[in-house]
């Protein structure tokens, strides 16, 4: 009798085990787990130096889940839209010192702008610590240069020739690259 009941419940796991896999396998994509996240270049294979970029494990970029595709047009495409989303330069001030610290930087704060990673303009999330890093104003591919990139990027979102989704791929994947690519090019 013992038998009996060992070999019912070896095949009941034996037909869960195979229904576990053939729902994974009708939906290949829920089983694998990508080795990098999605469309984020290795730091090698971007245009610019590394300092062009964050720390992809500090701020890895945050998008508003209020912006969306369907509500650009009402949203960052609206002149004066990114005062109603940029935080406080009293939150912003501290923020700035505390992620210079995570960064490892001592050097003097108005050298560095806390800037947002995927830009308000293109929907990035304005007050998440993880969309925003010290950005240097004076080097090459500095906060001038990602400013020229994010308005180029916005003009295109919000003329219909990009997509809110390629606008911030475009500038998390390689913004320089970007940079380097517009027409016309910068001065």
């Amino acid at each position: 009798m013992r038998t009996a009941i060992v070999v019912v419940i070896i095949a009941l796991l034996l037909v869960f085990v195979y229904l576990v896999y053939l729902h994974y396998r009708s939906r290949p994509d829920a089983a694998r787990i990508p080795s990098e996240p999605a469309n984020i270049p290795a730091a090698n294979a971007r245009a610019g130096p590394e300092y062009a970029y964050p720390n992809l494990d500090l701020t890895p970029g945050a998008i508003d889940p209020a912006v969306t595709q369907d509500n650009i047009q009402s949203t960052i495409c609206v002149s004066g839209y990114t005062k109603t989303v940029r935080p406080s330069s009293t939150i912003t001030h501290r923020l700035k010192l505390q992620i210079m610290m995570a960064y490892g930087i001592n050097g003097d704060p108005s050298e560095y702008e806390l800037d947002h990673f995927i830009p308000l303009e293109l929907g990035g999330c304005g007050d998440c610590v993880a969309n925003l890093w010290p950005e240097r104003y004076d080097l090459e591919f500095g906060a001038k240069e990602k400013d020229r990139v994010e308005n180029f990027l916005h003009r295109r979102v919000c003329s219909g020739g990009l997509t809110l989704e390629q606008g911030q791929n475009a500038m998390r994947d390689d913004w320089v690259k970007v940079y380097e690519q517009m027409d016309p090019p910068p001065p």
